[in-house]
């Protein structure tokens, strides 16, 4: 499908790279990403992806805007406290890019219907903020060979990964998913959520940057993907190192 004037002028930037083009501009706009979270690393992947020219996005959170979000979740403003995230972050995306069509899912993730809302895309980025729903996400993921950016953050750390575990390197070894990152659920209590330890509002700005970046470069085809890789970064030391994951042999 051509490209209309108002989006030759729109996404120009993006055509100009010889890595991107019209053709990946017409993969963005037939794109449909899920994003799990309208959070701290949901609300700037979305804000990016629309921007980008993402055709579909569909957003999870069950959640309702409150104040104390406002220090890092960029889609949402202090007149939608008191609104679904999944409402007030579609109104913002729509009012940055009316291509993009936003498919809102207020409703929490559960083992019943996780597997019927990631089938209706074609990748998912990761951005809750807890480990139930992270396994529930990567497992489905696998299931129905989806490709996952997971990103999570910490005070001043954050992470970002890109898992495609049903993909096998040259010697037929498949790829890893997040359960070999973190292999079992933490007990309760042992990881400290940001509403216990807090965290600094700039950092899921770079973190939830990050997974839009390499949604659009898996989208695109532009780089090299950084399936089986994970990516640390220290905010306060302004240090970033990226680390080789493996599938663990003893894994289905």
């Amino acid at each position: 499908m051509a490209l209309s004037g108002d989006q030759l002028e729109r996404y120009a930037r993006h055509i100009l790279l010889k890595e991107i083009g019209g053709p990946g501009q017409q993969a963005l706009l037939a794109a449909r990403v899920l994003i799990i979270g309208a959070g701290g690393l949901g609300s700037p992947a979305a804000l990016y992806l629309a921007a980008s020219g993402v055709g579909t996005i569909g957003l999870v959170d069950d959640d309702h805007v409150s104040l104390s979000n406002l220090q890092r979740q960029v889609a949402h403003t202090t007149a939608a406290v008191g609104e679904p995230k999944t409402a007030s972050a579609a109104r913002t995306l729509n009012a940055l890019n009316p291509d993009t069509r936003i498919n809102q899912h207020t409703e929490r993730l559960t083992s019943g219907n996780v597997d019927a809302l990631v089938s209706g895309y074609d990748m998912v980025l990761d951005g809750c903020d807890n480990f139930e729903t992270r396994f529930l996400v990567s497992d489905a993921c696998e299931r129905a060979q989806i490709p996952l950016v997971s990103g999570a953050v910490g005070r001043f750390d954050g992470q970002l990964a890109v898992f495609r575990p049903w993909e096998t390197d040259t010697d037929g070894t498949p790829g890893p998913g997040y359960r070999d990152l973190v292999p079992e659920m933490p007990p309760p209590g042992s990881v400290p959520t940001c509403e216990e330890a807090g965290v600094v509002g700039a950092l899921t700005g770079v973190i939830g940057s990050m997974m839009a970046m390499e949604a659009i470069k898996e989208i695109t085809g532009a780089g090299t993907s950084m399936a089986g890789s994970l990516l640390l970064y220290d905010a306060l030391d302004t240090r970033i190192r990226r680390v080789k994951l493996r599938r663990d042999p003893h894994r289905g």
